[in-house]
């Protein structure tokens, strides 16, 4: 069997290679179905989740938080805290929520996740995207003073530019304040170029972990998706349509023939491969059925041959 956990960098935190995205809670699974789903991430030693306090503001109706009050409701409901890593972010703006990474967001921000997700401490906290308006040693040291004061235990930089990544990392050196230990960022088969290269470098170079979202491209790396007309089936179609090109095409090709060959499918294809990546630690993938979770799971214990990484690489790279 494949390892399942990975050490996080430098954090010293271990976490599992596949971790539940939490943006699906309290939105397209109610309540009941986010319990289920939990559970089962729990029961398949899968104890990390990630969220943000944004989550899911995105949506017609929602105005954000929804996510972690699930979580916290969840986390009090089964007395398991201690067993879970959650991981959140702020930054974004959201009902009357400014956004930004100014002290004042930061210290709003951490005391209304922790209010809603029912705990003293989270375990990442991260920048959910740059802040260009705001010194980048004013957010430092915010983030700085919340793992002094013990309400997280890393922080974690989310969508930032290379540059501005580097900055980040010296301000923090600098100071001798707490570094981001860890790079959310987009990458999957058919959104590589925005990693590979300065990115990945210095994630690899300064350990950082490194943690993928949209893992399965807004769902067309399942195969559901094969033409304008599948857009309707999920309210993530529209996104998973710009997708619907010559490289989205020979990417569904390749991992059609690589699932019949290893008795699989192709979302678990998918994460398989991007697991198997050097550079990532965890790959971010959610669910809103128990079928499609159990999925992802298997995905877990696929170890792709280097045959069919090269055909993913080559197939992914036009």
């Amino acid at each position: 069997m494949e390892a399942l956990l990975r050490k996080f960098g430098r954090s010293g935190l271990m976490v599992p290679k596949l971790t539940f995205g939490g943006n699906v809670l309290g939105w397209t699974a109610d309540r009941e179905t986010s319990f289920r789903l939990l559970d089962a991430c729990v029961d398949a030693g899968l104890n990390a989740i990630d969220t943000a306090d944004a989550y899911s503001s995105f949506a017609p109706g929602m105005k954000g938080g929804e996510s972690e009050t699930v979580i916290g409701e969840w986390l009090q409901s089964r007395g398991n805290r201690d067993k879970i890593l959650i991981f959140t972010k702020v930054g974004l703006k959201f009902s009357n929520t400014p956004g930004g990474l100014s002290r004042q967001s930061i210290e709003r921000g951490i005391e209304g996740s922790l209010k809603r997700l029912q705990t003293d401490q989270v375990d990442l906290y991260m920048a959910h995207r740059d802040d260009p308006a705001t010194p980048q040693e004013e957010t430092m040291e915010a983030f700085a003073g919340l793992v002094a004061a013990g309400k997280v235990r890393a922080v974690g930089a989310s969508n930032y530019a290379p540059e501005r990544l580097v900055s980040a990392l010296e301000v923090s050196r600098s100071h001798g304040w707490p570094r981001f230990e860890s790079l959310q960022t987009h990458y999957n088969l058919v959104e590589r170029p925005a990693f590979e290269g300065p990115l990945e470098s210095i994630c690899r170079d300064e350990g950082l972990g490194v943690m993928a979202y949209f893992s399965l491209a807004r769902g067309f790396l399942t195969g559901k998706y094969r033409s304008l007309a599948d857009k309707s089936k999920s309210p993530r179609g529209e996104g998973a349509s710009q997708y619907l090109n010559a490289k989205g095409f020979a990417v569904l090709a390749a991992l059609d023939r690589i699932a019949s060959e290893l008795d699989s499918n192709p979302a678990q294809i998918s994460l398989a491969w991007l697991m198997a990546k050097p550079s990532i630690t965890t790959a971010i993938a959610s669910a809103t059925k128990l079928e499609q979770l159990h999925d992802l799971i298997a995905a877990t214990q696929i170890a792709l041959p280097s045959w069919a990484m090269t055909q993913l690489d080559e197939a992914s790279t036009g």
